[in-house]
């Protein structure tokens, strides 16, 4: 090759290495979009690869040309930083030319300076590149090194005056100092960037397996994500993979991955960079994102802006954050960057973290400079932040809950002072444990010198922590008029009894401080009300003002309108949907209770931070829609939520499965779920918890037929309310006592502001001591009335649960025709939907609810039915004579209103009862 060393101005000889095309890496993955990418832009004059160290730039390229898809020769040129003079450079393109035997004129010459080129060798040039038989392809890799010494612009005179012959392929890690814009304009480049050069999933996988791997899902999931698709990366843990005894344990740690690229990273990207900028990403390495401001504080200069983005330019794993003047650095990068701080200046990381706090802090960045200030172990200054901003709330609601929560989490116990003992209680709040969260609030008092800020926190904590462990009770709703009758009040609203009675309402404290709290500084934080209105509808409902409590839900809910209180807004549709599902509001509780799940989903709740309320509900609607099938899917749902420490959400599971067992004649079964409830033995929320296990304990005993223990069970429950009364009227009714059954349900049925629920039994109880007294007339009116209350609601429970004087008074009275048509779900008439088919949950036509419940007999000669035996294969099963069989038949088909095995079999499986 004497012919061309005299090509190099110095006389020494070109170095052929740079005009060899790189060998294909093995287990190389031939990625044929980009292939089929670059075969297109080869169609053009101007192809641009750019992306980091490692990218894959090259190997995409070399596999290109090796695969022979290219539009003509290709001819190779490794471009370094030794070639930046613009002598040197053209020498190097000539002798590439010759190397690859794409023969050029002996005209066109060769530079004879190392420092510029003539005008005119050029001109030459481009004039010998148009007379070109055919294309072709110039590869110019690691073109940055070639420096802006005029270099580009004769590189683009060549490229404009070749014509359709040359199609130049331009590979760097930065973009070229071409007029990529007029390209662009004119649609005559093709350009493929790091965005494209990532590795897929798929691909990904297809590496590893080319290495030997056999990756699981998961596996590959994890390095796709960690690495970003970094095809360097990808093939260094490919690498250590193929080392290690376990490669998903490999795949599935960070700090192996980090410790695979750890050298190539320090070695290809750090150490390249000069010493400001190698301190700028060493000191920012403790940041998740990077600001140039916040850069210039913990730098203590001011050239952040100019190297941040000199660094996105260069793709040295640096990228801007879409619109934003922040940038991120590759995750691994990162936290090589991270090890180097800890190596060279270990003492270095707490004062970053305290300096990066107070600037985020200044900026409006609250909860990255509290995990800051986490970070410096400044845990002080971090509660404060927390507390001094009103951000407490945002432990228990909005987008930063969960981070929050689990910063807070490490802070030790017993600091010194208000704040800390504040975010404790918040903290504990957020997990769900209002005890310990009351045991903090008792460290929390704030001096004489404490902020309204600080104040407020307390009182909306103190609010919540009452509300969850019924401690206070708020005063109810003016017009509740001395009872809130929709719930089991003991009396006047303001004089509940327990603890809470005569201590200050948190609610109206609350209210008062947020008029002290700067009005700017409280509309930036509109959980603190909806916070409030959903404690104070914690503690209504604790106290059983269950009315007043849904005012102040559906207040809560109207208030919980921005990102910051969706997770109120979550919780309130629970308590909400469960409230209204106990009063009987089916409707209303059904679509609370959707909207919950639906809002748990969409802003990702985790599970173990989701309450069972919404499924409660369901399940409650199911089942007082006469769908025990659907209860009992429902309530195994809410399982998968435990309501950990929310007693009355385990009262309302309880008595819940105390129904469906009850329903299928499994009478000790629902007894024990009642015992598993723990009932506090005072204060509003154990009056109320204790008042629903006792009407549900009640309910048991008169279905097992035992009036005498339904009244001591109710004698067990505190006094007083609707409920309370009806359950009582119930049993009194059973034991024989129509008097007083009389004097506990007088002015109950008549009053518009007692619960669906509770008045549908109510006034069903006086039908029944009516008929009990011989005037069927007017029982029936009675029936009707109690239809007609039910009926919006879709509550057929009541009427399921009667029992078989209300199916006989249904059959002799011929005014009830439509209330039974409705009950029964048959039509009203011909071509007709059945009465009172008004959508979701109504059962299908023909299917009876009325049905009398089966004895544990009886269902064990339907469930040999239902096997096809006949009757005297079913004798035989059961050792029963054939005569006790059909009389068992008899008594199932009398039961389910049925004439056939067939329909018995059917309905008593609609009924939950097989």
């Amino acid at each position: 090759m004497a012919e061309d060393a005299q090509l190099h101005p110095s006389g020494d000889p070109l170095l052929a290495a740079k005009f060899a095309v790189p060998a294909v890496p093995p287990a190389f993955v031939a990625r044929q979009r980009l292939l089929d990418r670059l075969t297109e832009g080869a169609q053009g004059p101007l192809t641009v690869i750019t992306g980091p160290a490692g990218a894959g730039k090259t190997s995409l390229a070399a596999s290109w040309r090796e695969a022979d898809l290219a539009p003509g020769p290709v001819v190779w040129l490794t471009v370094e930083s030794d070639d930046n003079a613009p002598g040197v450079f053209w020498a190097y393109v000539l002798g590439a030319f010759r190397y690859h035997r794409v023969p050029l004129p002996d005209g066109v010459g060769s530079p004879s300076s190392a420092d510029n080129v003539d005008h005119s060798l050029i001109v030459r040039l481009a004039s010998a590149l148009a007379q070109l038989p055919e294309p072709v392809v110039l590869v110019l890799d690691g073109l940055e090194h070639a420096g802006v010494h005029g270099i580009a612009a004769e590189l683009d005179f060549v490229l404009a005056h070749a014509g359709p012959s040359l199609r130049l392929v331009l590979i760097g890690r930065v973009d070229p100092a071409l007029p990529l814009h007029r390209y662009r304009a004119e649609a005559r480049v093709c350009e493929i960037r790091r965005s494209e050069l990532a590795f897929t999933p798929q691909e990904t996988a297809q590496l590893l397996r080319c290495h030997g791997l056999s990756p699981s899902q998961e596996s590959v999931g994890a390095l796709t994500d960690r690495t970003q698709g970094w095809a360097a990366g990808l093939r260094l843990c490919a690498l250590a993979m193929q080392r290690t005894d376990d490669a998903e344990h490999f795949a599935q740690s960070f700090a192996a991955s980090q410790n695979a690229v750890a050298d190539y990273l320090t070695a290809e990207v750090l150490a390249a960079q000069p010493a400001a900028t190698q301190d700028l990403l060493i000191r920012t390495s403790i940041l998740s994102h990077v600001h140039p401001g916040l850069a210039d504080a913990l730098t203590g200069r001011d050239d952040g802006e100019r190297i941040l983005g000199r660094l996105v330019r260069d793709n040295a794993f640096v990228e801007p954050i879409g619109d934003t003047s922040w940038y991120r650095c590759h995750p691994l990068f990162a936290e090589v960057l991270r090890a180097h701080l800890r190596s060279r200046s270990p003492a270095l990381g707490t004062p970053l973290h305290r300096e990066a706090a107070r600037w985020l802090d200044g900026h409006d960045r609250l909860t990255d400079a509290i995990e800051h200030a986490a970070a410096a172990d400044d845990w002080p200054y971090a509660a404060g932040l927390l507390v001094d901003r009103l951000a407490a709330g945002r432990l228990l609601t909005g987008p930063d809950s969960h981070r929050l929560e689990r910063l807070f989490r490490s802070m030790p116990d017993g600091l010194p002072g208000a704040a800390p003992a504040l975010a404790a209680a918040a903290c504990a709040l957020a997990r769900g444990d209002a005890t310990a969260g009351r045991k903090h609030l008792a460290g929390a008092r704030p001096n004489g010198d404490a902020t309204p800020e600080c104040l407020l926190t307390r009182a909306v904590l103190r609010l919540l922590t009452d509300a969850d462990t019924g401690t206070s009770t708020p005063r109810a709703p003016a017009s509740a008029n001395g009872g809130d009758r929709g719930g089991d009040d003991r009396g006047p609203a303001t004089e509940a009894p327990g603890p809470g009675r005569g201590t200050p309402d948190p609610d109206r404290e609350v209210r008062a401080l947020m008029e002290r709290v700067d009005r700017e500084r409280l509309d930036r934080h509109p959980e603190i009300e909806a916070l409030r209105l959903y404690g104070r509808g914690r503690a209504l409902l604790t106290a059983g003002h269950r009315s007043g409590a849904r005012e102040a839900f559906a207040a809560a809910l109207a208030a919980a309108t921005d990102e910051q209180t969706w997770t109120v807004r979550y919780h309130c549709l629970g308590a909400l949907a469960l409230a209204e599902a106990v009063d009987g509001l089916l409707r209303e509780a059904e679509a609370h209770a959707l909207d919950g799940i639906k809002a748990a989903e969409e802003h990702g709740i985790p599970v173990d931070r989701r309450t069972p309320r919404c499924h409660l509900a369901l399940a409650s609607v199911s089942a007082d829609r006469g769908d025990l099938a659907g209860a009992a899917r429902h309530l195994a749902a809410a399982r998968s939520h435990p309501p950990a420490r929310d007693v009355p959400a385990a009262a309302e599971a309880a008595v819940l499965r105390a129904r469906l067992e009850l329903a299928h004649g499994h009478a000790a079964a629902a007894l024990s779920a009642l015992d598993d409830v723990p009932v506090a033995a005072d204060g509003p929320a154990g009056a109320e918890v204790a008042g629903r296990i006792a009407v549900a304990r009640c309910s048991v005993h008169l279905g097992r037929g035992d009036p005498a223990a339904a009244l001591a069970a109710l004698g067990e429950a505190p006094t007083g309310g609707p409920a309370l009364a009806v359950a009582s009227a119930g049993a009194h009714l059973a034991a024989g006592d129509g008097a007083q059954a009389r004097r506990l349900l007088a002015g109950l049925t008549g009053d518009e502001r007692v619960t669906p629920a509770v008045r549908v039994r109510a006034e069903l109880l006086d039908a029944r001591l009516t008929a009990f007294e011989g005037d069927t007339a007017k029982a029936a009116s009675l029936v009707a009335g109690a239809v007609r209350t039910a009926r919006p609601h879709g509550l057929r429970a009541p009427f399921t649960e009667a029992g078989p004087w209300l199916r006989h008074l249904l059959a002799r009275a011929p005014g009830l025709a439509d209330a039974g048509a409705w009950l029964t779900g048959r039509t009203a008439g011909p071509g007709k939907r059945p009465v009172g088919d008004s959508g979701s949950g109504d059962t299908e036509a023909g299917s009876p609810l009325i049905v009398e419940q089966l004895s544990p007999r009886e269902r064990d000669v339907l469930r040999c039915a239902a096997q096809m035996m006949s009757t005297d294969e079913i004798a035989a099963e059961l050792f029963l004579s054939v005569n006790t069989v059909k009389t068992h038949l008899k008594s199932v088909y009398r039961k389910l209103s049925v004439s056939r095995r067939s329909e018995a079999v059917r309905r008593a499986r609609d009924a939950g009862m097989l």
